[in-house]
């Protein structure tokens, strides 16, 4: 379950688009029929009620099943790309808060090695004289520990999750389901207590791997960094966060490692994007929404791994939690330093985008679920929404519209679309090329503003 929390209402009722499926594996939660919610945007969706999905079936984003007894959310509302809210973009509203989390369920397992975290700025740290109990993991850990608040501006909500702090003067490492769709973040650390404002250096969307930096901060106390590549089945685990988004001390959960290696597919509550995530550490620990970006520790409290999603089974049927198990998968600390030195480095690549992310600032539907104008079938995106002063709206696009190409990259799909404008950074002009509602080609050249993280 991808473990951030989520935005929920202030009523407690469902936040809209960019909210996290239930958190069962670490990804959000599908979205309905209908326009697809913002690129990038973190979701926190609730898990539907009884035991989530066995391995096959895909888990929500959001409370793992037997979470209370709260009802099913309602469909999220679309996703912008360069993204902003849904249809009722510009209504008050307030702002509803969820802890960010991931769904997913095992796609495969493979037999892999734990990638080395070569060129890192952390070292690792060697084991100590004896195993720690779970007490002394949690008080040594804790004060490395952070958590994070994310404001997710067009959806008019906030999200909450846990990051770990990389050095003393305020590298955060975190996955980047908990920013995605941040217009704002804020970043509290356990250590001292102070809240910062972060920034976004870079981040991964496709390994769930983000790093902050704090402004102003010095003298943090961080994490000690174990070897991932030394991970076994069978040995015990602790897994730290900020569950349900609560804040303060540090929840705890126990369990032991039972798989490694393993590829899970996770799933977005809001946007309903999947994620393939490989070699990933599977442990029974009980994390929650909020957890994501959290530390998996060993007994010798070394950081071994990154909670990033979980799934939950309640075997007794509906409204039940005795009987309750969660699954839970965890990046391997290896691979997600080694993705924190490429950012920290400025290095971008195919999936590594470097600083601010650019904002085309359109509400897309999927390129099967529209028509352009007078019934005439789109190979393009259908657009559902304009945001007011961004790339799209000077550009003249408007609702009904069809993007066909975006930098002379055709689109087909939301997704393509996505990839595109991630490849850009604001300011970078960009040449759009449209059919509208009545069959006219079009294009022109915009400047893209600086838009959510994600």
């Amino acid at each position: 379950m991808s473990t951030a929390y989520g935005p929920h209402d202030q009523d407690g009722a469902q936040t809209p688009a960019g909210a996290h499926p239930p958190d069962t594996a670490g990804t959000e939660g599908a979205a309905s029929s209908g326009p697809q919610a913002p690129y990038g945007i973190p979701q926190g969706g609730q898990a539907a009620h009884g035991g989530q999905p066995a391995y096959g079936g895909q888990a929500p984003y959001g409370y793992p099943a037997g979470y209370g007894s709260v009802p099913p959310p309602p469909p999220p509302p679309p996703a912008w790309h360069g993204y902003a809210g849904g249809p009722d973009y510009g209504q008050h509203a307030a702002p509803p808060r969820r802890s960010r989390h991931r769904a997913g369920v095992i796609a495969a397992s493979v037999t892999a090695v734990a990638l080395a975290a070569g060129g890192t700025a952390w070292a690792t740290v060697g084991s100590g004289s004896g195993p720690l109990s779970t007490a002394q993991v949690a008080s040594q850990t804790d004060p490395g520990l952070v958590d994070v608040t994310s404001t997710l501006g067009y959806q008019r909500a906030t999200a909450e999750g846990t990051g770990m702090v990389l050095t003393s003067s305020g590298e955060i490492l975190t996955n980047n389901h908990v920013v995605a769709g941040a217009t704002s973040i804020k970043v509290r650390d356990i250590g001292n207590g102070r809240t910062y404002t972060a920034t976004v250096v870079g981040y991964s969307d496709s390994d769930d791997v983000a790093v902050l930096k704090l402004a102003g901060a010095s003298g943090l106390t961080t994490v000690s960094i174990g070897d991932s590549s030394s991970v076994t089945a069978g040995q015990k685990v602790v897994a730290l966060g900020n569950a349900e988004g609560k804040g303060g001390t540090p929840s705890v959960a126990t369990g032991t490692v039972t798989g490694t290696g393993t590829t899970i597919t996770a799933q977005d509550e809001g946007d309903g994007v999947l994620e393939h995530l490989d070699d990933m550490i599977r442990t029974n620990a009980g994390i929650e929404p909020g957890d994501s970006g959290g530390p998996l520790l060993n007994t010798a409290g070394q950081v071994i791994g990154m909670d990033t999603a979980a799934s939950s089974n309640d075997s007794t049927g509906y409204g039940t939690t005795a009987a309750q198990t969660t699954t839970a998968f965890s990046i391997p600390i290896n691979r997600a330093l080694s993705l924190a030195a490429q950012i920290e480095a400025g290095k971008s690549s195919s999936t590594v985008h470097i600083g601010a992310t650019a904002f085309l600032g359109v509400e897309v539907q999927s390129a099967s679920s529209g028509e352009s104008g007078f019934g005439q079938a789109s190979s393009g995106v259908v657009i559902a929404g304009v945001v007011d002063g961004t790339a799209a709206a000077n550009a003249g696009l408007a609702a009904g519209d069809t993007i066909i190409s975006v930098g002379g990259s055709q689109i087909t799909s939301d997704s393509d679309l996505q990839k595109v404008i991630e490849e850009y950074h604001p300011g970078d002009k960009v040449t759009i090329e449209w059919s509208s509602q009545y069959g006219q080609t079009q294009s022109a050249t915009a400047t893209l503003t600086a838009g959510p993280t994600g």
